[in-house]
């Protein structure tokens, strides 16, 4: 049985949805907090994971950086072990483009309007993308083509997957029922890595500097480096090494991250022996994944028959569902 080969009770599993945009290194918060919990979902779902690189091009990009990026990504997913999904990359299942601009004829400009992200994203910009506005309904049509019962999502997305749930509401209504509207449901707290250098702010894969960005890929040397330089604080009591996110966020993250990748702090006293003890977790934790992405780095090939056996799987699933859209609209 092939990778990508469905398990034969997979269709009677629930069917799990997720898409990265690929801009960047994925990072450590990436592999504890997404692609782990995508790679236990595996065990009770049918899992379709993809590598969103339409909505890549909703900012300036480079076209040879992105094809470079998606390859990378998708030989990092296979690398932590989503072997048993449907791998696939966005803009090889031609049902996305298609349903997005049928769902543009469904959704108002006064809908796209009050979306945050991208009042965000063009806040001091003075031009932006038609894309950038019209995105969220790329990521409708992203989610109703598979028809998951439910839908994951945190506080940053949740607007769009509300506004998903209206466009299905408001098709089904006024042209027949063809999308099952999914349950919006809260995931469970996973890890939440912060930058090691501002853990005031997440640690992102397109952050501006790399300082306190641990990369999946990073070789150890380059995990010490960057954990050993960690913020802290000027706490030197006998409990300074102790989670305090307001007081000491810094510390409370290396500690998250301490616990998350398998370690203890238990008999840590000093912020050295801390971020020691993280170096060894996190090292620990990511070598697997690097040894295996060299593998499958070395058999491009492979990865490439993987992900055109999803794309193949994710047409035969999507265009049914963008065929009865366009019958539903008259076309």
């Amino acid at each position: 049985m092939s990778e990508t080969q469905p398990h034969p009770q997979q269709h009677h599993r629930p069917r799990a949805l997720s898409l990265l945009t690929p801009t960047g290194h994925l990072t450590l918060g990436n592999y504890l907090g997404a692609l782990r919990p995508m790679a236990a979902a595996q065990q009770h779902a049918d899992c379709f994971y993809g590598l969103a690189d339409l909505h890549a091009l909703t900012t300036t990009h480079d076209p040879a950086v992105l094809r470079a990026t998606v390859h990378e990504q998708a030989t990092t997913l296979l690398a932590a072990g989503l072997d048993a999904s449907t791998l696939f990359v966005q803009s090889r299942v031609p049902a996305h483009r298609g349903l997005s601009y049928l769902l543009e004829c469904v959704a108002t400009t006064g809908e796209l309007n009050r979306m945050i992200q991208f009042k965000e994203k063009g806040r001091g910009v003075a031009s932006t993308r038609a894309s950038l506005f019209t995105y969220p309904v790329l990521m409708a049509a992203d989610i109703l083509l598979y028809r998951p019962a439910t839908v994951p999502v945190g506080d940053d997305q949740r607007q769009h997957v509300e506004l998903t749930r209206d466009l299905a509401q408001r098709f089904n209504t006024t042209y027949g029922a063809v999308f099952a509207v999914p349950e919006i449901v809260t995931p469970p707290a996973g890890a939440r890595v912060r930058d090691l250098a501002d853990p005031s702010t997440k640690m992102s894969k397109s952050a501006v500097s790399d300082a306190g960005v641990v990369r999946i890929l990073d070789d150890p040397d380059t995990v010490r480096r960057k954990i050993m330089r960690a913020v802290t604080d000027s706490d030197t009591g006998a409990d300074a090494v102790r989670p305090d996110a307001d007081a000491k966020p810094g510390v409370t993250n290396l500690l998250e991250v301490l616990e998350a990748c398998g370690g203890t702090a238990d008999g840590l006293t000093t912020y050295g022996a801390l971020k020691r003890a993280v170096v060894d977790a996190v090292v620990a934790e990511l070598e697997p994944v690097r040894k295996r992405y060299a593998d499958l780095a070395a058999d491009r090939a492979h990865v490439t028959q993987v992900y055109a056996a999803g794309a193949e799987r994710a047409r035969a699933v999507t265009e049914p569902v963008l065929a009865a859209a366009t019958a539903a609209l008259g076309l």
